[in-house]
């Protein structure tokens, strides 16, 4: 008979140096879920059980870049209701997306896939974050095609439902932002940034405080010294000039009334 290896410590998993665990959708739901949910022998004990609405995702058992997974009761949101519980003490699980079917080979009990976005704060104003998580279920096909008798006999499929409902497997993740996605966000902050720039030097040339140019100044003052003492000395020349005539003018005068 051999033995169950069990992978997990305290709550962690802990594989071999050299080994990673990235099973398939359709092992997560046929290899792991439906083991869990009938009680029956699991391939290894390698992922724990806890409750995520108990933690926030950066809180949870494990390394943070790594992916995680989780066996987690269903917790109802309501006592007289349905729905589940995905709040947990700084946000809120809110799903996104189309449920992806993931049908066995016998066509008997399927899975379904449901991707949810964590965010921040209360809903409906919660902020969106990057981390992921994978919700995984089991379903029984309700087909009328099908010929199983899981699918037609109703005490059969209630015997299923209540313990489907027990169970789901989530996949936690931070979602990696991809090389283009980076550089788009460097681009668009220079942008920004270069707007800024603009902003600020329109600002200060509109307000730009006109400057005193002394030398230019004393030129100018120096030029129109100069030309008025030129202008001076030609009015005094021709003064003098006027006079020296008038002088003349007299003295003829003056020698005409003598005669």
């Amino acid at each position: 008979m051999n033995k169950q290896l069990n992978f997990v410590r305290d709550g962690v998993t802990k594989l071999p140096p050299g080994f990673r665990f990235q099973p398939t959708d359709e092992e997560l739901v046929f290899q792991y879920l439906k083991c869990k949910v009938f009680s029956l022998p699991l391939p290894a004990s390698i992922i724990p059980e806890l409750n995520f609405c108990n933690y926030d995702p950066w809180d949870l058992p494990g390394e943070l870049e790594q992916e995680r997974y989780f066996f987690s009761s269903k917790e109802a949101k309501y006592k007289t209701g349905n729905r589940i519980n995905r709040a947990t003490a700084s946000g809120y699980w809110k799903a996104t997306g189309l449920d992806k079917q993931i049908i066995s080979r016998r066509n008997q009990i399927a899975g379904m896939r449901k991707t949810l976005v964590f965010h921040m704060g209360k809903p409906p104003h919660g902020s969106r974050t990057d981390w992921i998580m994978h919700e995984y279920r089991l379903v029984t096909v309700t087909n009328k095609d099908c010929n199983s008798p899981l699918a037609k006999n109703p005490i059969i499929q209630n015997y299923l439902n209540h313990h489907m409902d027990k169970w789901v497997l989530c996949h936690i993740f931070l979602k990696k932002r991809t090389k283009k996605s980076t550089e788009e966000e460097v681009i668009q902050s220079c942008c920004n940034d270069n707007k800024e720039v603009k902003k600020t030097m329109a600002v200060a040339v509109h307000h730009e405080p006109k400057i005193f140019d002394f030398m230019r100044e004393k030129a100018r003052i120096t030029d129109v010294l100069s030309s008025s003492s030129s202008s001076s000395s030609i009015s005094s020349s021709i003064t003098e000039v006027s006079s020296i005539g008038e002088e003349n003018v007299e003295e003829s005068s003056s020698c005409n009334i003598v005669f």
